[in-house]
């Protein structure tokens, strides 16, 4: 990269404004003279955040939803920073592959001079410009470091000339993702569950079924995840973006009837129970009489560590939650 004006954004009289800020110009990537004026908006990179705390929040939720997190470091002086983040949350494809793959983080980057153990950390090259990107494994483990600069638009391809490349955006991110595959992750459940003499949790979803969120809630609820934990493993299986993840759905539930559908699957992959109520079908997730009853009965099945008041507990649970 050429240019080497230093733009920052500052905000003025309530408006975000471009101005030229004190960090040295080789350390960052600025806005050029020609940005077109920028709408007040609202802070990109919170300033107050613990973000380590941000980062381990962001891990767990990958490690149970076979996610990655990306780190975006930068500042709210930024305009490449701003710009990026734009794309990222406009664009319909970014976002959506986001929303699919990652668990995102801003990391405010203060003036190269803010949260530098993390930069370390991660071994983020921020000072050849910002916005940085950093992906890390659901294990902490950097998968990728990826400078900005060359994800930007080429210049003269597109009218103003400044901004990133949506396809090139896009296939970062692609290639990036962690990209599991059903099996893979059944395997391991399974495996964990014979280990420990417990029963899988095997539960198909999507991210745009609000049902199988609500599901997903329920099921993360402290309390409930403690009682839950005493008898199975949890193991969720996306079938939009896993690698098989439909085709294993079918395997299991060759007659369909939508999503959430629930398993309970021993060790060697036996299926214990279902959520197909006799006579009605799957129950997705149990909201109405009939489908708590089918829920418990289910629990009843397969229960070797759960005591009656656990199940009757989470019973109660489910009512409680459907009177909401």
């Amino acid at each position: 990269m050429t240019r080497m004006m230093t733009v920052a954004l500052a905000l003025v009289s309530g408006t975000v404004a471009l101005a030229q800020n004190s960090v040295p110009a080789e350390v960052v990537q600025p806005a050029p003279s020609n940005a077109p004026a920028q709408e007040p908006v609202k802070a990109v990179y919170d300033e107050k955040a613990d973000v380590k705390a941000d980062v381990s929040a962001a891990l767990a939720r990958a490690a149970k939803d076979n996610k990655r997190v990306l780190i975006q470091w930068g500042g709210n002086w930024c305009g490449w920073c701003i710009m990026l983040d734009k794309i990222c949350t406009t664009d319909p494809e970014i976002k959506k592959t986001l929303g699919y793959e990652y668990e995102v983080v801003h990391v405010d980057i203060g003036r190269f001079d803010k949260n530098t153990d993390l930069v370390a950390q991660y071994g983020a090259d921020i000072k050849s410009g910002v916005p940085y990107l950093t992906v890390l494994g659901a294990d902490g483990k950097v998968v990728k470091n990826q400078e900005t600069g060359s994800l930007e638009v080429e210049k003269g391809a597109v009218k103003d000339g400044i901004g990133h490349d949506r396809a090139k955006v896009l296939v970062f991110l692609q290639e990036s993702a962690a990209m599991p595959r059903a099996e893979d992750v059944l395997a391991r459940a399974k495996s964990e569950a014979a280990r420990e003499g417990k029963v899988v949790f095997l539960h198909f979803g999507a991210p745009w079924c609000g049902w199988c969120h609500r599901l997903e809630n329920w099921m993360a609820r402290p309390e409930i995840a403690a009682v839950l934990g005493k008898e199975f493993v949890d193991c969720k299986i996306d079938e939009d973006r896993m690698v098989g993840g439909k085709d294993l759905e079918k395997k299991f539930n060759p007659k369909g009837g939508g999503i959430p559908w629930i398993a309970f699957v021993d060790g060697e992959g036996k299926v214990l129970a279902t959520s197909d109520e006799p006579g009605k079908g799957n129950i997705g997730f149990p909201a109405q009489p009939n489908e708590i009853a089918h829920f418990e009965a289910m629990l009843k099945q397969v229960k070797k560590h759960l005591t009656d008041s656990d199940v009757a507990g989470l019973v109660e649970s489910l009512k409680a939650a459907n009177k909401k």
